[in-house]
């Protein structure tokens, strides 16, 4: 996930929002409201090859692979991503890491208890430290480390850059306790979540001064207490290399190195084959890769699949022909492609046999994803509309697409503060309702989009914040072009005025002729650029109406101007774990399931005949089921989209264009086809990977987005930014800490601030499951799936792999393979 930045001194805080009358929804009865026990659900199990500890060998070096370096070693620091979270879970005290079953448990290895001992007049937690807990310079973790992370993470000190505090801020005071290994922590204000701070715990030497905490500890932690420590950091190599920690007192570390090396997805199936790299996430072509690596090693049969697998007898018979054929020229091109073949042959089945060593750990990744729908203005800002969209949605249909391929359960998401499997986990969709077409198309009715009201040619086919935005720069352009024309007809007369506009008139009609004709020669173009490599190119990445062939040059994403600027604040406690997030979605439609997918669509097309031009509308969806250029069957329910006052209803859906990204564009291909059936079309534009997220998804520069949210132990802390609702700012902006949506209800924010001070965890369930039911009725989320966790792991090495909740236990990490533990030559043997 693309992060947003922050302005270095910038002091980054959640605000306290004032609790307002709540706020009345019309929408259906809110089954998800009740208090019923929470629903019996049961999480995919993690995939890690466990093995106990005597069975794996001591020494050796892992290599596992990330996204890319990390900007910076505090995890309370804005640009804090994945790789950041990794790192300082190897190297620093996290108090209570997730268990399998995604709630905090107690990590023994740095306190021997915590709890509550007072709830009145004050809240009152009490830590006993483990007696042998030490930093890596021998000095015993205590109370003075508590309180300089409480004091740089309370927002009260605007000398510390940090990106989150929520929790810290309540704390009235901290305290040492009987002795030296105890900890007493008072609350200002009940807080339920207290588990989740001093994770991870930095020493005082870092936080106890804004220089340590803001720069020292970006690229060096020279204290560290984890089963490992910081060795190296190496931008030139790409590596950051731990080694066992001498002063560790817990479990030994098997390994004698891990090493994070940063490895771009795209190289990963290079890198495995290499053997640069032990573990990596995978996409599922790699996985599909790995999986025929191990079924062809198996039956020693010849290569089916890879560079030549799919010539024909004819075309390789042509192929031979032209190469000893009499046209000298033919033949040495013939030669040449032949040769070229041949060694990508040779290439692919190396890599193919170097494959063979690994396998494909899979679970669900604690992270689910969502679709967006921007609320803060267009058709979306009303209810009704946001409502017709979910209920088009198949959202099993789509997590099948996703899920099933891969062999794991392919179950919609029905909550967006819980996972499946989750303590507090209950599907909260029956406050919006199941998918339903006519009930959809009934609510764009309320709201006025009819068959008659896009009759009339449409001003700008644009939705949402952009439309709007130009049309109200348009009106301003108007009134100030009016006045200087009186000032003119002042100055120079009216008669001379009246002869300039006519002129104009003219010469923009011209203009508007050559627009059009010139716009009918690049549609033409275009057209017959259809299935050449450089038209595919040209789809990489811009604008394309989902029926319609998309046309290169389109113009590009304006973003908002300053005046109409949003104010992204403070993310959650979750922040390192939702870095990176967003763009690292697993490929999970494999190459076997897109390619079936595809000719399932094609053979469809041609049962119904041959389609015309006439025959394509906006909203269809040419190229999602079928090859580009075939149009898809136009919807039985609505003949185009519909329109209100002249203008269609065509939202802008955003996606990134990176190679990466390929399912999720994929996910959002047929949601575009699923809102053709209602009449809702969809203008589809692709944009980089690394300008997504800030310049699309937090600036609030699209109607419909997909990215993804982490799952959490503390939903009523981390989940409160992202659904708040958000608020103006004296300058005219909105704030909207990370509620992306811009919906959001004064009733969510009470359920939320109830939730986080109420210490009785039954009841800030219950207050969850409400806030949960209002968040699906208010329609700006819709969660689709938990992301599938696709890991590729060496087959020697054990505990590690697709961790679906837990936190690693980095100290167990080995191979089992006594010759595997041995030098790295003995490794590749």
């Amino acid at each position: 996930m693309s992060h947003v930045g922050v302005p270095r001194g910038t002091v980054r805080k959640r605000r306290s929002l004032a609790l307002l009358t709540a706020g009345v929804l019309t929408i259906p009865a809110l089954a998800g409201c009740s208090s019923d026990s929470e629903e019996t659900s049961r999480g995919v199990p993690q995939d890690i090859a466990p093995a106990a500890r005597d069975r794996v060998a001591d020494g050796s070096t892992v290599n596992w692979a990330v996204d890319a370096m990390p900007t910076t070693l505090n995890a309370f620091q804005a640009d804090a991503d994945s790789a950041t979270t990794k790192i300082t879970g190897a190297l620093l005290p996290t108090l209570f890491p997730m268990d399998a079953a995604g709630q905090p448990k107690l990590n023994p290895d740095y306190l021997e208890s915590a709890k509550i001992i007072e709830r009145e007049p004050k809240q009152v937690v009490l830590y006993k430290l483990n007696q042998q807990a030490v930093w890596s310079d021998g000095r015993e973790i205590g109370a003075p480390d508590f309180v300089a992370q409480w004091r740089a993470l309370s927002g009260k000190d605007s000398a510390f850059w940090t990106a989150r505090n929520a929790g810290y801020e309540r704390i009235e005071k901290i305290e040492r306790g009987a002795d030296d290994l105890q900890v007493r922590v008072t609350f200002a204000k009940p807080y339920a979540d207290w588990r989740s701070l001093f994770s991870p715990l930095y020493p005082k030497e870092i936080t106890g001064s804004p220089d340590t905490f803001n720069d020292g500890a970006r690229t060096a932690l020279k204290n560290t207490a984890g089963p490992f420590q910081l060795k190296s950091v190496s931008k030139a190599k790409g590596t950051v290399t731990l080694t066992r920690n001498p002063r560790w007192w817990g479990d030994k570390a098997k390994l004698d190195t891990l090493v994070f090396r940063a490895v771009a997805p795209k190289d990963r199936t290079k890198a495995l084959a290499a053997g640069t790299v032990h573990i990596t996430d995978v996409d599922a072509t790699t996985a599909n890769r790995i999986a025929l690596a191990l079924r062809d090693g198996s039956n020693g049969q010849p290569l089916t699949h890879g560079p030549g697998a799919d010539l024909t007898p004819a075309a390789a018979l042509r192929s031979w022909a032209l190469a000893h054929g009499s046209d000298e020229e033919q033949a040495e091109i013939a030669q040449a492609a032949r040769e070229k073949n041949r060694k990508a042959v040779v290439a692919y089945g190396a890599e193919q046999k170097a494959l063979r060593g690994y396998a494909v750990r899979k679970s669900l990744e604690p992270a689910y994803t969502q679709l967006a729908l921007n609320g803060e203005s267009g058709p979306l800002a009303d209810d009704r509309v946001r409502r017709a969209v979910a209920r088009a949605l198949d959202r099993q249909e789509l997590a099948e697409t996703v899920l099933k391929p891969l062999g794991l359960p392919a179950k919609p998401l029905g909550s967006h503060l819980a996972l499946a499997g989750q303590p507090g986990y209950k599907d909260g969709s029956g406050a919006l309702g199941d998918q339903n077409t006519k009930e959809a198309q009934a609510l764009l009715a309320d709201a006025g989009w009819t068959q008659g009201g896009a009759a009339e040619k449409p001003k700008d086919t644009k939705a949402g914040s952009e439309a709007e935005k130009k049309d109200a720069e348009d009106k301003k352009k108007d009134a100030e072009g009016k006045a200087d024309t009186e000032d003119t007809e002042d100055k120079e007369g009216t008669e001379k005025t009246e002869a300039e506009e006519k002129k104009t008139d003219k010469d923009e009609a011209e203009d508007k002729k050559k627009a059009d004709k010139t716009d009918k020669d690049e549609e033409k173009a275009d057209r017959a650029a259809v299935g050449s490599e450089d038209s595919a190119a040209s789809r990489a990445e811009g604008l394309y109406i989902v029926g319609q062939d998309d046309k290169p040059g389109a113009a590009p994403v304006q973003a908002p101007d300053a005046s109409t600027a949003t104010h992204v604040l403070a993310p959650s406690r979750a922040a390192a774990a939702q870095s990176l997030a967003l763009l690292r979605q697993a490929s999970a439609v494999s190459a076997v399931s897109e390619d079936s997918t595809t000719a399932e669509a094609a053979s469809k097309a041609t049962a119904q005949g041959k389609a015309t031009a006439q025959d394509k509308q906006p909203g269809g969806a040419a190229g999602a089921y079928a090859p580009l250029g075939t149009a898809a069957p136009a919807p039985a329910s609505v003949k185009g989209p519909l329109g209100k006052d002249g203008k269609t209803l065509t939202l802008r859906f955003v996606l990134p264009s990176g190679p990466g990204s390929q399912s999720l564009r994929g996910v959002g291909e047929r949601i575009a086809a699923m809102l053709e059936k209602i009449g809702i079309g969809t203008e589809i534009t692709k944009v980089p990977d690394e300008s997504y997220f800030k310049d699309h998804i937090a600036s609030g520069d699209y109607d419909l987005a997909l990215y993804s949210w982490p799952a959490t132990a503390y939903p009523a802390t981390d989940g409160r930014p992202i659904y708040a609702k958000p608020e103006p700012a004296t300058d005219g902006s909105l704030l909207v800490e990370q509620n992306y949506t811009r919906v959001g209800t004064d009733h969510i924010d009470q359920l939320f601030d109830q939730a986080v001070a109420e210490l009785d965890e039954k009841a800030a369930r219950e207050l969850m499951k409400q806030a949960d039911a209002r968040i699906w009725a208010a329609a700006g989320s819709i969660p689709l799936f938990q992301r599938p966790q696709l890991v590729a792991v060496d087959k020697k090495l054990a505990n590690v792999g697709a961790f679906g909740f837990a936190a690693p236990r980095y100290q167990d990490i080995g191979f089992t393979d006594r010759q595997a533990a041995g030098s790295p030559a003995d490794r590749k043997k």
